[in-house]
């Protein structure tokens, strides 16, 4: 008979080395359970972090004002946060990654064909990630853009060789980062004294979400929506759940 398991790992179980190395207290402590938890969470909203998403929100913020909020708020709610809910849930029911859970359910043919997708689109995104992480050093610190290239990518390295020394080494650095993006915005919006009167009436839509015009700086309400879902429901945001679920050497309630 044939066998119709869902759990069949590819090439067995990812992350080997670290996966389910992460021990979670068990105690009835909401604020140790709330800390274990955490964490993992932090690197997710890493992903939220990309220069080219604040762009998208501050470009819709400059020529719009408030008009934009609520579809952040619809995509933060409906979308991102309910697929991130169901990217968990996959990972840890079946302890695997997507990249697994889509070669267990799709066709050789498929598969490869979504692999050179996927691997195309890793490029480009780390090549957007690298020239504004030197653009950045540049910026701040006058290094020329060739060694500010190189000192990204050994920072890459750097942060993958923590790993060894355990992950939560890297979950505490990582929201120390966090917390000092955090700090600063919290003191811009300070200095911007925004109308938080007209901030809370915008999380209602309006059909003037999805007009074509008026056109400010080449964007639109249409286009300008269009970007910040993009900025949100990000495919590199369920990618690292299925990863981080799998961390735990208990499972996460769902």
């Amino acid at each position: 008979m044939e066998d119709h398991r869902f759990i069949s790992y590819a090439n067995g179980k990812s992350l080997v080395e670290i996966n389910s190395t992460i021990p979670v207290p068990r105690t009835r402590n909401f604020f140790r359970m709330f800390l274990a938890y955490t964490s993992p969470g932090a690197l997710v909203a890493v992903g939220y972090m990309d220069p080219g998403n604040r762009a998208a929100s501050i470009n819709g913020g400059q020529s719009f004002n408030y008009l934009l909020i609520s579809t952040i708020l619809i995509s933060s709610l409906m979308a991102a946060m309910l697929l991130q809910y169901r990217a968990a849930k996959l990972g840890i029911v079946t302890q695997m990654d997507l990249a697994q859970a889509i070669r267990a359910r799709t066709s050789k043919r498929l598969s490869f064909i979504l692999w050179i997708i996927i691997e195309l689109a890793i490029m480009a995104t780390d090549v957007a990630e690298v020239i504004e992480a030197a653009i950045a050093l540049n910026l701040l610190f006058k290094i020329p853009l060739v060694i500010a290239t190189f000192i990204t990518v050994f920072d890459v390295l750097l942060l993958l060789l923590l790993s060894k020394v355990g992950f939560r080494k890297i979950e505490a650095l990582v929201s120390c980062l966090i917390m000092v993006i955090l700090l600063v915005f919290t003191y811009q919006v300070m200095l911007a004294n925004p109308n938080w009167k007209n901030i809370f009436l915008s999380a209602l839509p309006i059909p003037e979400l999805v007009a074509q015009q008026p056109v400010i700086n080449g964007l639109s309400p249409l286009t300008g929506s269009l970007g910040i879902i993009g900025a949100t429901v990000m495919p590199l945001i369920f990618i690292c759940i299925h990863l981080f679920a799998k961390l735990g050497k208990l499972t996460m309630m769902i």
